[in-house]
């Protein structure tokens, strides 16, 4: 596999190819691992992400491909990244004060007249999901990565990664079939990016 020039510029030590990387996947990258739900919320996202990008930099010469193919070879990192933070916080298991989230710096608050049903909804169902069905969705509907960029990110095959996220939307659209009290307006969208690989 041969790498592009920006990759090849980012291994040279190119800090303006670093910075491409960085904007094309930096805040899917974060949006991926908010989605994670970590244990311990000592250990905020941001900090998964930190590291991720601090072990990338010391493992791009191991990585061949084009700066589409680093998004989950960097995702593939994210997971494992937060796996040994779970793993370790799962010693100081900590929780938000009184039940109550986190602010996260920089989090725009949501219009609860206009969402909070179906943000309720959409939680506790993907919540209900099986963890490689909901980080599959979290990757191909949330994040827009494709099937293989996707089964990089998870450790999977691309058959897999398929099967995983036809399971996850029939239960997903079941539930909602049984769940009337639900606005269709307020049901989750469908990813904007198209991919053929998915279908």
């Amino acid at each position: 596999m041969t790498d592009d020039q920006t990759v090849s510029a980012a291994k040279a030590g190119d800090t303006d190819a670093w910075h491409a990387l960085y904007v094309a996947h930096a805040g899917r990258l974060l949006l991926w691992l908010r989605a994670r739900q970590p244990v311990d919320c000592a250990v905020s996202a941001d900090d998964v992400a930190s590291e991720t990008w601090l072990v990338a930099a010391r493992r791009v010469h191991h990585f061949h491909g084009t700066s589409d193919q680093f998004a989950g070879w960097l995702f593939g990192i994210g997971r494992k990244v937060s796996a040994n933070q779970s793993r370790r916080g799962a010693l100081r298991v900590t929780a938000a004060l009184d039940g109550h989230e986190v602010e996260e710096p920089g989090r725009v608050p949501i219009d609860p007249q206009e969402a909070v049903s179906g943000l309720d909804w959409v939680r506790s169902e993907l919540a209900r999901l099986p963890r490689r069905e909901r980080d599959v969705l979290a990757c191909t509907e949330v994040i827009g990565l494709d099937v293989a960029a996707t089964a990089h990110a998870l450790g999977m095959t691309s058959v897999a990664v398929r099967v995983s996220r036809h399971r996850a939307l029939k239960r997903l659209r079941a539930r909602l079939v049984a769940a009337p009290d639900v606005e269709p307006h307020r049901a989750p969208a469908p990813t904007p990016r198209y991919s053929p690989e998915l279908s």
